[in-house]
């Protein structure tokens, strides 16, 4: 299998050992008691994954009904999708791009591309699934400052400046020690900026965190994260960053990966609301975020599904992209299910949060600077 094919696999989402689920329906236990005051707020917000694949995604068109149905239930107005994967070439991430794109022309009562700040608004309006286009990796760039007009031109307006190891431009987390963002780093936060890309910074490590929102004239995201002072890890941020990424106007998306509690436990729905809480207590509601860095179907829990998650992050660790404690699904028991994003809603409420807190971490907060950001 090669990379695109891959990638392709996954659906562009962050972790390549995400699997999407065979039964597409949602039972009624796994989705929990929702109250009609989080059930009204969800059915009237407009929700935004920050990190997120669309259901049914299998590189094959036209998708089946039962995915575009899942897409379409789950509640979800906006996702980011991740193109390019981890490591993809230009080519092959232009290919990718041009699949997704083929694939909202395809169904385009279930799919728009959100390209400016209103998209987002008619996404929720007419029922559809807005798609962000984003990269995680800079490998598609090619080291090419100039790559970024191509690609915003094409539609992508998030991008990372590394994944988890050393790219031209900065270093990830599982490079502490590898420096911060290099003089071509620089020009690009530069000249994202000017063209209205939001540069986001989930794998960026620390000095790379520093140096981009030192240069950026602009918010900066994280959208996809764990609070280090709730559970210590290299992909978690430091109530530090977090606090510089509000100083700078930014976003913090709380994510379901394993890597909220430590290894072997599988981190639960309570976990995943230590980490927003503590966040919440530590930048404000006006600051964090939803990003599951997971797709809107279930992670496959089969034997089946076990076995291809474990062979897919075999592949991960030979290539040394891995990070600690990557050794669990990556779920969130409780959160597991399409519409999880109602299941925040509801616990916020339920933990004493305001109606307006909860509009706010489920969609708003991410809506507002992302528009800042592509605004001119």
């Amino acid at each position: 299998m090669n990379r695109r094919e891959f990638s392709r696999m996954v659906a562009g989402t962050a972790v390549a050992g995400i699997l999407r689920s065979k039964a597409l329906g949602q039972k009624a236990e796994e989705r929990g008691a929702i109250s009609a005051a989080a059930a009204e707020l969800y059915r009237s917000a407009l929700v935004l994954d920050g990190n997120c694949a669309p259901a049914g995604v299998t590189g094959e068109l036209p998708m089946a009904q039962s995915g575009l149905d899942l897409n379409r239930n789950s509640g979800v107005s906006v996702i980011k999708l991740t193109m390019g994967g981890i490591n993809s070439k230009l080519v092959d991430t232009v290919e990718e791009i041009a699949y997704f794109q083929r694939m909202i022309e395809v169904h385009p009562a279930y799919f728009l591309q959100v390209r400016v700040p209103g998209d987002m608004e008619r996404a929720k309006r007419e029922r559809k699934l807005g798609i962000i286009f984003s990269f995680e990796s800079a490998d598609m760039l090619e080291g090419n400052v100039e790559r970024i007009d191509m690609f915003r031109d094409l539609g992508v307006r998030v991008m990372q400046l590394s994944y988890n190891r050393k790219s031209p431009f900065g270093a990830g987390v599982m490079e502490p020690d590898g420096g911060g963002l290099t003089a071509l780093g620089k020009d690009a936060v530069k000249r994202m900026n000017t063209v209205g890309v939001a540069i986001d910074l989930s794998h960026a490590n620390p000095q790379t965190t520093t140096d981009a929102i030192g240069t950026s004239t602009k918010p900066v995201i994280m959208t996809h994260g764990g609070c280090a002072a709730v559970h210590a890890h290299p992909r978690n941020k430091t109530d530090e960053q977090l606090r510089a990424l509000t100083a700078k106007g930014g976003v913090f998306g709380i994510y379901d990966l394993p890597y909220l509690t430590a290894s072997p436990k599988q981190p639960t729905v309570d976990d995943y609301m230590m980490h927003m809480e503590h966040a919440l207590k530590v930048i404000g509601e006006e600051h964090v975020g939803v990003g599951s860095d997971a797709s809107i179907e279930p992670f496959d829990t089969s034997a089946k599904g076990m076995a291809e998650f474990n062979k897919s992050e075999e592949q991960r660790q030979k290539a040394g992209l891995a990070a600690p404690e990557e050794d669990r699904p990556t779920y969130v028991v409780g959160l597991n299910i399409p519409r999880r994003v109602e299941v925040i809603a509801d616990q916020l409420l339920k933990r004493g949060y305001p109606a307006r807190t909860a509009e706010k971490v489920i969609g708003g907060n991410f809506v507002r600077v992302l528009s800042e950001i592509w605004a001119a």
